[in-house]
This record gives C-alpha cells, sequence and structure tokens, in this order.
C-alpha cells in the first residue's frame, strides 16, 4: 500500500483528481470511434494550451524525452548544424541526442543556474538547420528566453523544451513563431508520466525528413494516426487511459484559463522563494529568470548536528510526507529542487514545506 504523498520535487506532480478519476474510466480500443473523437478533442485541448493552430499538435507516447527525440530525429540529418542552448541538465540532454543523429553541434553554454544570452545563441554559426533551448531548465530552475530567438533564428528551425513551462508560466507557440515544441505531462500539466506533447508548425512540417531513422517516433507516420478520421492510418497502439488522464487534466487547466494557472504559479512560487529566504537559505536562479513553478535552493553550510543534504529530505518525506528533489549534475549534493506544478502549485503544501523544512533546519 502506497502512502500518499505531497510530491514537490522536479519530477510528478501530484495529479488532479479528475486525472486520478479519468484513469480508471473503463478501456476502450484504440481504433473505437468513441476514443478516436476523444483523442482529436485532446489534441485541439493541447493547441489552446500550447497557443497554436498547428494542425500537427499531439501526445506522444513516452516521457518529455521522447519528444526531445521526436523533435530532432524528424529534421536532423548527418552534418547538419545545431546550434545548443546548455546551461543545464536538459541542454546537455538535447546535445547528445543531436550528436547520435551526426549533427554537428554547436554549444552556447552558460554557467548553470545563470540564463543563456540569445545573442550568443543566434551568432554561434552563420546556417545552423536548428537552434535548440530549454524554455525552463529543470535542473537549475532558470528560465531562458524564447521569443528573442525566434525573432532572429533565421531560416533555422527553431526546437523548444517546454517541458516543465508549458502550463505553469506563458508559453505562445505562435506568437513567439517556434517551429517545434515538445513538453511532458507531469509538471504543470498535473498529470502522471507517460506522454509528451509535441507541436509542428506548418513550415516545420515540410521540412520533416522523409524517412528518419525512429519508426516508432515518425512524425509523418503517427500524423496519419491521429488526422482526420477519414484519412487515419494505423500507427502504434495508444495508450488509451494516459489519453483519458491528459483529455481530462487539460480539460482542469483550461476551465481554470491558462492567464489564472500562470498566476496561480507565480504566486506560490514567490511564496516559496520569500519563505525559504527568511528562513535565511539562498536562491540559486537570479530573481529576473527565475522559475515560479520550480524553485532551487542553496543547501545550507551548516546543517543540524549528524544531518547530511539527503537525510534532511528523508525527513521532509518520511516524516512529514513531503518530497523534495535533490540536485544533478555539477549540483548533485549542493542544492535542492522544490517544485510547484500543477495541482501541487497550492498555497496550503508551500506552507506545509516551509514549516517543515524550518522545524528541521532549527531555524
Amino acid at each position: 500500500m502506497f502512502s500518499e504523498r505531497i510530491l514537490m520535487g522536479p519530477g510528478p506532480s501530484n495529479p488532479y483528481p479528475e486525472v486520478t478519476a479519468a484513469l480508471v474510466r473503463p478501456v476502450l480500443g484504440h481504433l473505437d470511434p468513441e476514443f478516436l473523437g476523444l483523442l482529436d478533442e485532446t489534441c485541439d485541448r493541447l493547441r489552446s494550451v500550447f497557443l497554436t493552430e498547428n494542425p500537427l499538435t499531439l501526445p506522444l507516447s513516452g516521457t518529455g524525452s521522447a519528444g526531445m527525440e521526436a523533435s530532432l530525429v524528424n529534421v536532423v540529418s548527418p552534418g547538419d548544424v545545431v546550434v545548443v542552448g546548455v546551461n543545464g541538465l536538459f541542454g546537455e540532454r538535447l546535445c547528445e541526442v543531436a550528436s547520435r543523429l551526426g549533427a554537428e553541434v554547436v554549444r552556447v553554454e552558460a554557467p548553470w543556474g545563470q540564463p543563456l544570452d540569445p545573442e550568443a545563441l543566434l551568432s554561434a554559426h552563420p546556417d545552423p538547420k536548428v537552434v535548440a533551448v530549454v524554455h525552463a531548465e529543470t535542473s537549475t530552475g532558470v528560465r531562458n528566453d524564447v521569443s528573442t530567438l525566434a525573432a532572429g533564428k533565421g531560416d533555422a528551425l527553431l526546437v523548444v523544451d517546454t517541458v516543465t513551462s508549458l502550463g505553469g508560466i506563458p508559453v505562445e507557440v505562435d506568437g513567439w513563431g517556434i517551429d517545434i515544441s515538445y513538453s511532458g505531462t507531469q509538471k504543470c500539466l498535473g498529470v502522471p508520466p507517460g506522454l509528451s506533447p509535441v507541436t509542428v508548425s506548418p513550415g516545420a512540417r515540410e521540412r520533416l525528413l522523409e524517412r528518419p531513422t525512429s519508426w516508432y517516433l515518425d512524425l509523418g507516420l503517427i500524423s496519419r494516426y491521429v488526422g482526420a478520421a477519414a484519412g487515419r492510418t494505423y500507427h502504434h497502439t495508444a495508450p488509451i487511459s494516459m489519453i483519458y488522464a491528459l483529455h481530462a487534466g487539460l480539460g482542469v487547466l483550461l476551465e481554470e484559463g491558462l492567464a489564472a494557472s500562470w498566476a496561480r504559479h507565480e504566486s506560490c512560487g514567490q511564496l516559496l522563494q520569500d519563505g525559504l529566504e527568511k528562513l535565511g537559505m539562498v536562491l540559486v536562479a537570479p530573481a529576473s529568470h527565475r522559475l515560479p513553478e520550480l524553485t532551487t535552493v542553496w543547501v545550507p553550510d551548516e546543517l543540524p548536528s549528524g544531518l547530511g543534504e539527503a537525510d534532511v529530505r528523508r525527513l521532509l518525506l518520511n516524516a512529514y510526507g513531503i518530497e523534495i528533489g535533490s540536485g544533478v549534475g555539477s549540483m548533485a549534493g549542493k542544492v535542492w529542487r522544490i517544485g510547484c506544478m500543477g495541482h501541487t502549485a497550492r498555497r496550503r503544501n508551500v506552507e506545509l514545506l516551509l514549516e517543515a523544512l524550518g522545524t528541521i533546519l532549527d531555524r
């Protein structure tokens, strides 16, 4: 029997109650007309959340990393130049995926915890095929600017990771001029992990490879399955229950309203960050590029006698039922990552965490 937790780490957020109910609905066949209608409505809801009119907008089977790979494998051929912004773990992962595709990867770096310079990305190469950037870097809590990149990218395709930003802070695919964006369900959408929403602009769709190296992630083939009912072609068995869950989660988000969701995340993030500073803790990301939905804080130099940083996280989990995340990569053991995402972004959760952390740290 699993106990209930308040999930406030960088990973899954607590699902909305409506999502939990959707997961136990009777399972339809993946070609059942009723399910296909729900799939179409889910894609429509994704367009509303991405703020796009892109016909090719769909949930891919797999988590956000599947969306990352699909976004690159469908447009990158060996020898293509891919400029990647790297200021955290997921920028590094973009480089890894692009390099496996045989791309010439041009890294544009900033220290972990600091934002990328858009002009450095735009001037890194005279004629890249792709410019790729993480909008909300999950490993550091930093927001990178996207609109400036879109305005100056020229003929390059702009690929944007919105895994931790979609639903929590403004993401405007059409308004900013993003060519391809991928996200995940488990962050601000308040749905368990398992799907990666992806959207592709008409211009980018014209530049999709005819035969990418991945069959399963071939967007040209998958789009025939999620297209108009009369022209559907079977591609793979859709994860029925996860589509139910995403449909429900998007419904909750759209009923609340995007602007209201952004404001709720902003309010909870500010409450958390102010509270951490009142406890004498130091935040990692600069205020100008700090994410409200994912806060990184330096582990205090002095912890109560006998406690290490992992012990503090373990006490929070076992004594208070609150999960926060550890640092990764160069920040492993040095920072805590605290999420306020989706249904978890509630004032009561923030207050419980601050009270618990203050008790453990004796502050």
